[in-house]
């Protein structure tokens, strides 16, 4: 007889209840964030004398009679259930009301990965390419800020506010990048932030992936490119700078009307006391492009 009593009562509650300002409940805490697996535990008060008092929900379901207080309490909550409410009958009218808790469970990812889209190994200066953010198993999904980091600096920020699922989702975010060679040797990083509200924990739960590191080939570039002219004093040491930097190394090759050593060839920097006057070309190149680099050297006129 108890057990339809009180089932009867809440039909009448589905059907004839009011909510909001109207409504003589206090949940306390009326918004609960609480991380799975967790404890949680929400008070329900009547301010004025009630005939029944209960949780309806799919887990910790409770019922009082003529008490004005109703606790809902679960030790382990992991499953993601409707927001459970406290309703109540009451001897004076209005007779029915509810209120739903606003529960938010939450789940850090199990995992969040960063790699390049349909790309392995060096990236080249001045072509464009894709990175893949991808978060496994999170919730809820709307509360999620993927930030995207190139060293220490966030470059861009991807949320999911228009996504309703509460229970854990996959989810991912592309950057697209055009590389330099500023970004030679750069670390790109994502992390996963859910920001839960001023009821949620502080800092906000991050989960942040491993860095990916960026290698950029580009082409040579001669430290001084312009022509130069020097004079050639007999028995002196001479110099001839043609240092580039590039990626891959550049490799260098000297060209002249006279002979150059073979073991030459592949220096930045050619230095001798047994150059003769004349045009010397320098190439650095790698498998990108090409350099080149002219040194013209006089003989210098006795007594000028």
């Amino acid at each position: 007889m108890g057990n339809n009593f009180l089932k009867w009562i809440m039909v009448l509650c589905m059907f004839y209840s009011v909510s909001g300002d109207g409504c003589s409940l206090l949940l306390k805490p009326s918004r609960v964030v609480v991380g799975f697996g967790e404890p949680v535990s929400v008070s329900c008060e009547a301010t004025r004398p009630v005939r029944v008092l209960g949780w309806e929900s799919a887990i910790g379901a409770a019922h009082t009679q003529q008490d004005l207080s109703v606790q809902w309490k679960v030790d382990s909550l992991i499953d993601w259930i409707e927001e459970p409410i406290c309703y109540g009958v009451f001897f004076t009218a209005p007779r029915q009301c509810e209120e739903k808790l606003n529960l938010v469970l939450y789940k850090t990812p199990d995992s969040v990965s960063i790699s390049t889209v349909n790309h392995t190994g060096p990236m080249v200066e001045g072509k464009e390419y894709q990175l893949l953010c991808e978060v496994q198993n999170i919730a809820p999904v709307q509360y999620l800020t993927l930030r995207w980091y190139r060293g220490q600096t966030e470059v861009y920020n991807h949320s999911f506010a228009e996504l309703t699922p509460s229970s854990p989702v996959q989810v991912s975010s592309i950057l697209m990048i055009t590389p330099t060679k500023a970004d030679n040797g750069v670390q790109y990083r994502c992390v996963a932030e859910l920001e839960l509200g001023p009821e949620g924990p502080r800092p906000p739960p991050t989960v942040t992936s491993e860095p990916l590191n960026v290698s950029v080939h580009y082409p040579p570039t001669l430290l001084s490119p312009e022509p130069e002219m020097l004079d050639l004093i007999v028995g002196a040491e001479i110099s001839l700078n043609c240092t580039a930097t590039g990626n891959p190394t550049p490799v260098y090759r000297w060209q002249s009307s006279h002979s150059v050593q073979e073991r030459m060839e592949d220096e930045a920097v050619l230095t001798s006391s047994s150059l003769l006057p004349g045009t010397y070309t320098c190439t650095a190149s790698n498998k990108l492009d090409k350099k080149s680099k002219q040194f013209i050297i006089k003989a210098k006129t006795k007594g000028v």
